[in-house]
């Protein structure tokens, strides 16, 4: 009897669990409905999009494979995406590492760590076309602060050379979105269990080893994490850009988004842009799903788990 009984309740609660998975999957519906209606039909859209001849204005003619031929057979197509990658690169060399050591300075204990949380956050709130507009001036060599304060080494053409144009938007991209990435990394290490520094502390090893050992090992996933949403990112640099140097000198600072946005309503060519933009968003999935691999199957998991 105390088997059938047994059985009985696992059955029961099977049951149970089956119907509480499916009352939590109706929960997840609004999110589906939600992602579809901004996401999934707008790529549709702009996918059907690529394969027309349409000004913005006129109609829209199916123009089979014309645009994609133009676009890939364009010489500037393989510039911007090589400046593209290189901004990705850049600026994740340099975001990554200040991030890393701002989030886990602010992790600590000491009230003061609290306000300059609020503090660093700060540029992530302002505009991104503010901000190209304030650092634009404050770079001028003519207007700027390197002329307001007779300093020779603000006085160059920062927008003007190629390389310095580059450092700059590498150094605007990343005050800007430090605070943000840094805020993730105070989370993930808050995360870490104190008894595992405290076993540090008693085998003597000090605080560089403890990093190292400790800190840096545990924050995989939220390296990954926050590596996935800097390369997503910086695919759809625009507005920073164009402002700051439009693209120039030259062709130095022209990524992709920014060639997108020159083709379709600067030149007025929708079909090339939509296509363009059916590239970031492949290049951007492709990325994301390499990132993902180099965590491992357990990518999604807690840093907690299986200790």
């Amino acid at each position: 009897m105390s088997a059938v009984a047994t059985s009985a309740t696992a059955s029961a609660k099977s049951g149970d669990d089956r119907g509480r998975g499916g009352s939590l999957s109706w929960m997840a519906l609004p999110a589906l409905v939600f992602f579809a209606g901004f996401a999934v039909i707008p790529l549709i859209g702009v996918l059907v999009l690529s394969f027309t001849s349409w000004d913005g204005l006129g109609d829209i003619n199916f123009a089979g494979f014309d645009a994609w031929r133009a676009v890939l057979s364009d010489p500037g197509l393989p510039h911007a995406l090589w400046v593209t990658f290189l901004v990705m690169a850049a600026s994740w060399a340099v975001q990554t590492p200040a991030s890393i050591l701002l989030g886990v300075f602010l992790a600590g204990q000491q009230r003061y760590r609290a306000v300059l949380s609020v503090l660093y956050f700060i540029p992530l709130l302002l505009s991104s076309a503010a901000i190209a507009i304030t650092y634009k001036a404050l770079l001028d060599p003519n207007f700027g602060l390197g002329a307001g304060l007779k300093l020779p080494l603000l006085t160059q053409d920062w927008l003007g050379e190629p390389l310095l144009a580059f450092g700059v938007v590498i150094f605007v991209v990343s005050w800007q979105f430090i605070p943000f990435h840094s805020l993730i990394y105070q989370g993930g290490v808050r995360q870490i269990p104190r008894s595992m520094y405290e076993a540090a502390e008693l085998d003597g090893a000090g605080r560089v080893r403890t990093f190292f050992s400790i800190t840096l090992p545990q924050l995989k996933y939220t390296i990954i994490t926050s590596s996935t949403l800097m390369v997503a990112g910086s695919l759809t640099f625009f507005d920073l850009i164009f402002v700051l140097t439009a693209g120039g000198p030259g062709d130095a600072t022209r990524v992709l988004a920014l060639d997108m946005y020159k083709r379709g309503f600067q030149a007025n060519l929708m079909g090339p842009a939509s296509a363009i933009a059916v590239i970031l968003v492949f290049v951007g999935l492709a990325l994301a799903l390499f990132l993902r691999r180099l965590g491992g199957r357990d990518a999604g998991h807690s840093q907690l788990d299986g200790m």
